[in-house]
């Protein structure tokens, strides 16, 4: 894959991911529960015109809508997680979670539409890291390089 763009910041990457899934109707993210979801949420969020649903890891038995509540995004409801753009979130691919490249490849085999898109969300080149970003075709990865400072009194 070669760099075709950058972006800054947390609304960068947002809207990043946002003008990449502009001609779809419905995104499937799957990811670790409690360390994947809330990004997925926060995704969700920018797309909330669209239909959105959450894997956790690769169980489809456990798809769940995401849905806009007046509480923010929320997970619902069983959901069909068949879509024409699947986001693995960058989670999946860090050892501690043993998640199985091969079951990963077999969801989106099952998932993913025909002519549909695999995107990459991750942070600090995890797909890279992991060697993901070679066994698995993705059509597009964006990634996220956090810095920060922090502040105290003296």
């Amino acid at each position: 894959m070669m760099e075709t763009e950058k972006f800054r910041g947390l609304n960068g990457n947002l809207m990043a991911f946002k003008k990449e899934v502009e001609h779809a109707d419905k995104v499937t993210f799957a990811g670790i529960p409690g360390v994947c979801s809330p990004f997925a949420e926060l995704f969700a969020y920018v797309i909330r015109d669209k239909e959105a649903v959450f894997i956790p890891k690769t169980d489809l038995d456990s798809a769940r809508k995401i849905e806009r509540t007046p509480l923010g995004m929320q997970f619902t409801g069983e959901a069909d997680p068949r879509s024409s753009v699947v986001a693995l979130l960058g989670g999946l691919s860090m050892p501690q979670y043993e998640v199985d490249v091969a079951d990963v490849q077999k969801m989106l085999d099952d998932i993913l539409l025909p002519g549909g898109k695999v995107l990459g969300l991750c942070y600090m080149n995890m797909f890279e890291n992991a060697g993901w970003d070679d066994k698995i075709d993705f059509d597009c990865i964006i990634n996220g390089i956090l810095t920060g400072e922090i502040y105290k009194k003296e």
